[in-house]
């Protein structure tokens, strides 16, 4: 996907240098990238079956953590906090929680920088257009639901702003979307 490797070439640029947190890193497709800038990445995920697909990946200057974001605090601070296709997982009624919580892992100067999608196709939709829950179907056939919040670039941004923080939200290609900034409007 187009979109994607975009995506990839933002983190490249951003060079997330020092100490390096990476929230909700699932299989690890972001970390190797972080890997390569960091002098030490701290991977955060709920699921041991992912952290082991992530260490797979990359086992250099990573520290997995078996953690659910939401009640996780790290033990230090972090040069930069970040994050791929995890705020739009992010409840509306946990935004605001979610971003203390990240401006509480940076350290003075810190950096955030994040990648998703606001991709949720007709087949997903559970509750119509405006709502924030899918339908996903599992490999193994099963079905579960699960929050997709598509954010529109110009809307995170001033949703962040009124949070305190400076962050310059940009389109790559639709669906995907980054965002880059620290906290202090």
């Amino acid at each position: 996907m187009p979109g994607v490797s975009a995506l990839g070439e933002v983190i490249e640029e951003f060079a997330p240098a020092g100490r390096v947190l990476e929230l909700a890193c699932g299989p690890g497709v972001w970390t190797p990238l972080l890997a390569r800038h960091a002098d030490e990445v701290t991977a955060v995920d709920a699921s041991p079956e992912m952290l082991a697909r992530a260490a797979a990946r990359v086992d250099e200057r990573v520290r997995w953590v078996e953690a659910d974001v939401f009640g996780w605090r790290p033990d230090g601070v972090f040069d930069v906090v970040f994050f791929g296709f995890w705020l739009s997982h992010v409840p509306r009624e946990r935004f605001a929680e979610f971003w203390a919580m990240v401006a509480g892992c940076l350290a003075p100067g810190g950096r955030v920088l994040f990648v998703d999608d606001a991709l949720r196709t007709a087949e997903e939709l559970v509750e119509g257009v405006e709502s924030t829950t899918i339908r996903r179907w599992a490999g193994d056939g099963g079905v579960h639901r699960a929050v997709k919040v598509a954010y529109r670039p110009d809307e995170l941004s001033r949703e962040l702003a009124g949070l305190g923080w400076s962050v310059e939200v940009r389109l790559t290609e639709w669906p995907f979307y980054w965002g880059a900034g620290r906290p202090g409007a």
